[in-house]
């Protein structure tokens, strides 16, 4: 049995957006534009934010794949 591709591309574009704005604020601890204790903030917020985002993604999709109850159209 293997994985759905759309998991497999959702999942990637998820980490490639979590790894994104990591960088931009690791950037900004670089630059001095954000203070160390921010960045720290920024860091959690994001990798929580992505990875529950990610998690509700999932869930839709799988929710959707196989449906259990087929829609009744009237006039059929």
């Amino acid at each position: 049995m293997s994985v759905p591709g759309p998991i497999v591309v959702g999942t990637i574009s998820y980490a490639v957006l979590g790894a994104a704005l990591l960088a931009l604020v690791m950037g900004a601890r670089i630059t001095g534009a954000m203070s160390k204790d921010n960045a720290q903030i920024g860091q959690v917020v994001i990798t929580v934010a992505v990875f529950f985002s990610w998690m509700f993604w999932l869930c839709a999709w799988l929710h959707q794949w196989h449906p259990l109850i087929k829609p009744i159209y009237e006039g059929e």
